[in-house]
């Protein structure tokens, strides 16, 4: 029995990565100063030189270890732990990064809203007290 072993396609992984980054190969051919057949002869090549590979490395915001190392299997683990350290993180960042739990925000808005209705019961009761001095008074 005899195992078949998947060649190293550097081209399919520059695709799959690009497409895992909801990019299209127009946009990656924009970044690289190249039209989008060169995109796409790249993405068809089982071999890239390393000077080309840095550059669709860097437009791509990965590294080309990572780009080499590729795998279905490894990429969720990696795309989950990859933080974009350079200017396009934070506030203008097109894929944002939320550090935090959803319930625990659910949480803090009912615990605010049972404040604020504590509050008004509190401002209603004052208004009747102050309602109530006035009639005896007169």
């Amino acid at each position: 029995m005899s195992t078949l072993i998947k060649p190293n396609h550097i081209g399919r992984k520059i695709s799959r990565i690009r497409e895992l980054r909801d990019m299209k190969q127009e946009a990656l051919a924009q970044a690289l100063g190249t039209n989008q057949q060169a995109i796409s002869a790249i993405e068809n090549s089982e071999t890239i030189e390393d000077g080309k590979l840095a550059e669709v490395a860097k437009a791509l915001g990965v590294t080309v270890e990572a780009i080499k190392n590729f795998s279905e299997e490894n990429m969720i683990s990696y795309f989950n732990s990859f933080h974009d350290n350079s200017t396009n993180n934070g506030q203008n960042a097109a894929y944002p990064i939320y550090n935090f739990n959803p319930l625990d925000k659910l949480m803090e808005v009912y615990d605010e809203k049972e404040k604020l209705y504590e509050r008004l019961i509190q401002a209603e009761k004052e208004k009747v007290e102050y309602l109530e001095k006035i009639i005896k008074g007169k």
